[in-house]
Parts: structure tokens; sequence; C-alpha cells
């Protein structure tokens, strides 16, 4: 009898580690607010938190650049096994880059690139994409002391108005030409398209939200125009159909890269720049994403 309750009793503590090795505790972003002193949202399992420089004044062609176009600097942080991991991308002036650098590296986190995603800006704005392995509050303490050696305020945003601001644009019939839909913050219209395929960096799924998504950020230019920026999302054989297509309506090639290391499969970040009416930015971006894998 002695036997056989030992024999059950070891048959349920197996079950039972098999279930907490498949079932890890959930993301603990209660620590990572604390350590951060922001709160983010969760988008699916990942804990994304904004960090927009609104400190800066940015314009590109004497158009001023809302921060949610191409000044929003950001963190994903998503559990992976015991630990979770850290991604994301931050906005920088030049003489920001290597002290941020050395914190990051200081608190156990890597670059995987830095390069521009923008061209004539004034002032010069340089994007750093990050990664970190570990316990949350590590991670995001570690990411704290980086951003403290750049200007990037660290404080929780104003609420937004009851009335969601006006984009200066109509939003609506810019979403139906494209072909897709998006919402619309801080007078900045985001649509955001995700690949089909699984991503992983290294070793871990990297999920749309971060960062693995084709994202098209439009605002009013004045004037009955637009500007809109982001990045094409792309295997290699998408590449040069899609440079193809955004050259042909006019669109400008900003930048062409990577934004990870030990990703599979390998994927192409191209940067584009409009300024045109609705309809003419419309168009052309709905041509170029027409060629991304389905």
């Amino acid at each position: 009898m002695r036997s056989s309750i030992l024999v059950i009793l070891a048959g349920l503590a197996a079950v039972s580690l098999s279930a907490s090795r498949q079932n890890p505790a959930a993301l603990n972003t209660a620590a990572i607010d604390r350590a951060l002193g922001l709160t983010g949202q969760m988008q699916g399992d990942v804990y994304r938190i904004g960090f927009p420089r609104t400190d800066l004044s940015v314009t590109v062609h004497g158009i001023a650049v809302k921060p949610g176009l191409a000044l929003g600097s950001w963190a994903a942080f998503r559990k992976a096994g015991e630990q979770a991991v850290v991604h994301g991308d931050l906005v920088l002036l030049d003489g920001e880059i290597n002290p941020l650098i050395s914190k990051l590296q200081a608190a156990g986190l890597q670059i995987t690139a830095l390069h521009n995603h923008l061209i004539d800006e004034t002032p010069r704005l340089m994007y750093l994409h990050y990664w970190g392995q570990g316990a949350e509050s590590t991670l995001a303490a570690g990411l704290k002391a980086a951003l403290q050696t750049t200007k990037t305020p660290l404080t929780a945003p104003a609420p937004p108005p009851a009335t969601p601001a006006d984009a200066g644009f109509d939003a609506a019939a810019f979403q139906t030409a494209v072909g897709r839909t998006g919402a619309v913050k801080g007078g900045v219209l985001g649509i955001s398209i995700p690949r089909p395929e699984k991503i992983m960096m290294m070793g871990v799924e990297l999920p749309p939200a971060m960062g693995m998504a084709t994202a098209i950020n439009v605002q009013s230019a004045g004037s009955g125009k637009v500007a809109a920026t982001g990045d094409f999302v792309m295997i290699d054989d998408e590449v040069n159909p899609i440079a193809k297509a955004l050259r042909a309506h006019g669109i400008a090639i900003t930048a062409l890269h990577s934004h990870m290391i030990h990703g599979t499969p390998t994927l192409y970040f191209m940067h584009f720049w409009a300024e045109d009416t609705p309809a003419n930015v419309a168009a052309g971006l709905k041509a170029a994403v027409g060629l991304l894998t389905k």
C-alpha cells in the first residue's frame, strides 16, 4: 500500500512539474512599471511601453514631425520560459548614442542595430534597436538607467482629451484607399500590418507587437497634403519589388537595413517618406502593401 501511495505521489509531482514548465508564470508587469516609473499596455502577450521624444522639435522639409509619426521610442516585454525578454527602438540625438550604449551594456543588454530612419530631418536623428533577456525588473532598471543618459521624457504623458484630436485629413478615406485599417492617436494615423510567418530572434518568438509588423504612420502636412513614414518588414524577395512600387509613386526610400541579429527568417526593414495628397500617398502605399506576403 505504502509503495502504491509513493508511486501515485511521484506521478502527481511529475504532472505538476510538467504543468509548471508548460505554463510559466505570467509576465511581471508590475515589476516593469516600478523599475521604469511608467506603465504600458498589453498587446496579446506583449507588454509595450512608449517613450515618445516630446522634448524634440523635429522638421522634415519644413513639416513639424509629430511624436507619433517618427519620434516614438519604445520597449516591448514578453515572457520567454522562466525569464523575460525585451526588444525595442530608441530615438536618439548623435551625442546621446554612445553614453546610452555603454549603460545598456553595463546592464547586460545588447544592441542589434543603429541607423537612420529619416533623411533631411532637423535635428539629425538616429535609431537604436536593442535586446535583453533576464528578470523583468532587471531589464527595466537597465533600460531606465540607459534612458536617463538622454533627454527622453520619463514621466507619464498627460491623459488624452475626451474628444480625440482630429487628424487634419480624412483618415477614414485614407484607410479605405490603402485597404487597411488603423487608429488615430495624437493626430497621427497608425496602420500595422503583421507578417504571416513565425519570427524568431535569439531563439525567442517575436509577435507583431515586438516590431515585426509593417508600420505606416500618417499626419497632416497642411495645404491639403499629408506626410507619411514608417517601415516595410520584408523577406529578401520582397525588397526590390516593394522599392520599385514606392518609387513609381514618388515615395522616397530613406533606409534599408536589419533591426535584428540571429533572426529567422532573415528580415529587411525599408523606411520611407511621402509628402503628397492623401489620395496619391495612399495609392503608392497600397501598391507596395499588395506585394507583401499574405
